[in-house]
């Protein structure tokens, strides 16, 4: 079963990062302004992404956790906004200019509109002990970093079929073909009622087993050069069976009886496929006129789906007395078994009582 597939990309749009530097003026005039929303100190707004950003500074703490500690908040700024973005929060070292992370906030969801809208989540940001003394602190001034990056929404691109290169169709019949059509390098030969008809060995062979046999195997009748005479059988229908032996297919116009001709053929030279083709067009023609004698013939070639069509046809109809009253029952018994007319009689009787 052919599996069919579709592909759709997500590709991440590119990220939009700001470094917003936070210079604390007079670091130790700013204590003891108290831990609550009093004591802070608000950044400048600034913008990432689109969006409006702020750094609140608490030098006291921020509600409940004592004067031991300054905090430090990323707040979105914008109205109605909900944007998806990461923090961090670096200290600056005064002598060397580098800095030094103090804590990140991955990425999440700010939303401006309740208290999502502030990071970090903790409200410790480093204990005075840590800054006072340190290279973080020089000439009372403290010089926060802020990293704010912003991740737009990736883009997704519309469902589309998956590539793929449609499979040739067979064209092995048709170069085949070519070899009879061309009639060239052709290495056996046989005649038919005195009729020339000549051919490939191997064609034959890689298609009927008893050709295979007669060519190449202990039944090998004929070295190339030679003939081989066929019995029993008329050019016309010896050409049919070397066409499908070359095409696979019949030639195109073929009636009822040359079909009939090519099963025997092609049970003769245990061709399976075509004996399948030829049991197929005969049971579509199956009707009153045609049912006995296509039932004798399934019969003599142990064609059973025929054999069994015909049976079946004969039991769905209406003339089963009438076929069982005519000749037609007088060339069934020629040729099938008795249990076969014997089934056709059973079944009649059937009908009557």
């Amino acid at each position: 079963m052919k599996t069919c597939k579709t592909v759709s990309t997500c590709t991440p749009v590119e990220e939009a990062q700001r470094t917003h530097v936070f210079d604390i003026l007079g670091y130790s005039k700013h204590k003891g302004m108290g831990h609550g929303v009093d004591g802070r100190i608000r950044s400048g707004v600034f913008s990432v992404g689109g969006h409006d950003w702020v750094i609140f500074f608490f030098p006291d703490g921020y509600r409940g956790h004592g004067l031991d500690y300054i905090s430090v908040f990323l707040m979105l700024s914008s109205n109605n906004a909900k944007v998806r973005a990461s923090c961090d929060m670096r200290l600056v070292d005064r002598y060397t200019g580098f800095s030094s992370s103090v804590h990140k906030t991955g990425p999440r969801i700010f939303n401006s509109g309740d208290i999502s809208k502030f990071a970090p989540q903790s409200n410790c940001f480093i204990r005075h002990s840590e800054i006072e003394g340190s290279a973080y602190l020089r000439d009372d001034c403290l010089t926060i970093e802020c990293v704010v990056t912003v991740f737009n929404k990736p883009h997704v691109t519309q469902t589309k079929p998956f590539p793929k290169i449609d499979m040739p169709p067979a064209d092995m019949a048709e170069h085949v073909s070519k070899l009879l059509e061309e009639k060239q390098g052709f290495d056996v030969s046989f005649i038919v009622e005195g009729e020339t008809i000549e051919a490939h060995r191997f064609v034959l062979a890689m298609r009927s087993p008893v050709f295979k046999a007669e060519l190449y195997g202990s039944m090998q009748e004929a070295r190339p050069g030679q003939c081989i005479t066929i019995m029993d059988m008329q050019p016309d229908v010896f050409k049919a069976l070397l066409h499908f032996i070359y095409t696979d297919c019949l030639p195109s116009g073929e009636d009822t009886e040359m079909v009939r001709l090519l099963l025997v053929a092609a049970d003769r030279y245990a061709m399976d496929r075509l004996k399948l083709v030829c049991q197929s067009i005969l049971c579509e023609d199956l009707n009153k006129d045609t049912v006995a004698i296509t039932l004798a013939l399934a019969d003599q070639h142990n064609c059973h789906r025929l054999k069994n069509a015909c049976l079946e046809f004969i039991e769905l109809s209406n003339f089963t007395d009438a076929l069982v009253a005519t000749r037609r029952l007088k060339d069934i018994k020629k040729t099938c078994p008795s249990f076969i007319v014997d089934e056709l009689e059973k079944r009649t009787k059937r009908r009557r009582a």
